[in-house]
């Protein structure tokens, strides 16, 4: 059986630093200390599933907003009560700088907006810091490719949160992009995608103070200065809500980068594009004036790979990936489809989602997305969602992004990473930082990061 650990092996970045405590004779009583930065709607998700792991142990949260911190610090210690312990106290950390200077922390997971997602990354692999991080791995082209040379510089471990690729709770991706990448459907023609979509509020954007628990100012991090207002950043009333940085464009680019981190990087996985790229992107958005949202709504993209590969997404599509080649399709989504109980993996015929035979190209072992993460900190290897492919993913999504906004079509050299002859296009690869205390590549040339 070949095992495809998903292109990270044999890219010369072993061996990683692992912490001294997970060796020795009592090694199998340590864990990885842990710390959660950013403890909102995902960042509580992240933090409840990293201290179900055996190899965790969350040891302290970090968040600008004050009644979020309270919540992270109150879910960890009541999650440890429960499991019988006494006398717990989760450190609190304001600022995620404290966090890396501490020598007792390992690892971190970082749930903070998408704007800020590149520079506290890049901060924690220079502090040697393991790292966990939502997906989409970086707001920008520019932010992903220095994230990458970060933790390659450092070798330290990052796991993406594109969790699709991990057996647990979704084995429909697996199970369909091994299909795919082994033939199944002979020649594969076409890949469409379905990634959901965001509609304006019908609310003009109005400034508000700035509450009192909120560090607003560090919130804003590298994007450009602008007033307060909660539609755009995250409830305050309540910690389950969507947050309004979602639909912002200064904060995040919208349903392209956030649902299509997961289902591109599937998409790419599936056609052994996993360090590739698309060869032409022509996308089309519209974006609403006027409106607390900024990121566009309906959307239609083409994007052609090698191969002559076609890849399609549309607000049109229903969410998850339809795989079309020579010998038939292959479906795949998260769940059940809620109007007609169509199961979340499908095909043309069964045949096609057959048991593969033992020379089949496979996927590494993945049973849980943020234990294999921590397993691979332990093992010293690389994880199944590593940032030399995580980059290109949030590359194909920006760039579609890209030609949404100037309007016409772009050709892509994945190889050097930039646009072919179109300047205003590489201009935004990246955006000049607000401040210079928050320019990712002033941080990478300061730590001698080439």
């Amino acid at each position: 059986m070949k095992t495809a650990l998903g292109g990270a092996a044999g890219l010369g970045l072993l061996p990683y630093f692992v912490p001294s405590r997970l060796f020795g004779a009592d090694a199998p009583s340590k864990k990885i200390h842990v710390a959660q930065i950013g403890c909102g709607r995902m960042g509580r998700s992240d933090l409840l599933n990293v201290m179900t792991e055996p190899f965790a142990r969350v040891v302290a949260v970090c968040d600008l907003d004050a009644k979020r911190l309270a919540a992270g610090k109150t879910m960890a210690e009541d999650y440890y009560t429960v499991q019988g312990e006494t006398g717990i106290n989760i450190k609190t950390y304001h600022n995620y700088h404290e966090v890396l200077a501490a020598p007792d922390i390992d690892a971190v997971v970082i749930s903070v907006p998408d704007h800020s997602h590149a520079l506290v990354a890049i901060k924690a692999a220079i502090a040697g810091k393991h790292i966990y991080v939502q997906k989409p791995v970086t707001y920008s082209i520019a932010e992903a490719i220095g994230l990458r040379r970060a933790v390659e510089a450092k070798k330290i471990i990052l796991q993406t949160g594109s969790q699709q690729r991990s057996a647990h709770p979704w084995r429909s991706f697996r199970t369909a992009s091994e299909a795919v990448r082994n033939g199944r459907l002979g020649q594969l023609k076409t890949i469409k995608i379905g990634i959901g979509l965001d509609k304006p509020t019908g609310h003009k954007p109005a400034p508000m103070p700035v509450p009192e628990n909120l560090d607003f100012d560090r919130w804003l991090g590298s994007a450009p200065e602008q007033p307060y207002m909660e539609g755009r950043a995250h409830p305050q009333a309540e910690l389950e809500g969507r947050p309004g940085w979602m639909t912002t464009e200064d904060f995040g680019l919208g349903m392209i980068t956030n649902w299509g981190a997961h289902h591109v990087d599937i998409a790419q996985w599936a056609m052994g594009q996993e360090l590739g790229g698309p060869l032409t992107i022509d996308a089309r958005g519209k974006f609403p004036a006027d409106d607390l949202m900024t990121v566009h709504g309906a959307y239609h993209v083409d994007l052609l790979y090698p191969n002559h590969v076609q890849v399609i997404l549309d607000d049109q599509l229903p969410n998850g990936l339809h795989f079309e080649g020579a010998d038939g399709w292959i479906f795949c989504t998260r769940g059940e489809d809620s109007n007609d109980r169509q199961p979340p993996l499908r095909a043309s015929d069964p045949k096609l989602l057959t048991p593969l035979p033992a020379d089949a190209v496979r996927w590494a072992p993945s049973k849980s997305h943020y234990g294999n993460w921590l397993e691979s900190i332990v093992a010293n290897q690389p994880p199944i969602a590593p940032i030399q492919q995580s980059t290109r993913s949030l590359e194909a999504c920006a760039a579609a992004w890209i030609s949404m906004k100037l309007k016409h079509k772009l050709t892509w050299d994945a190889a050097a990473e930039r646009f072919l002859g179109d300047d205003a296009a590489n201009a935004m690869r990246s955006r000049k930082a607000r401040k210079p205390e928050y320019d990712f590549e002033l941080v990478l040339k300061q730590a001698e990061i080439v």
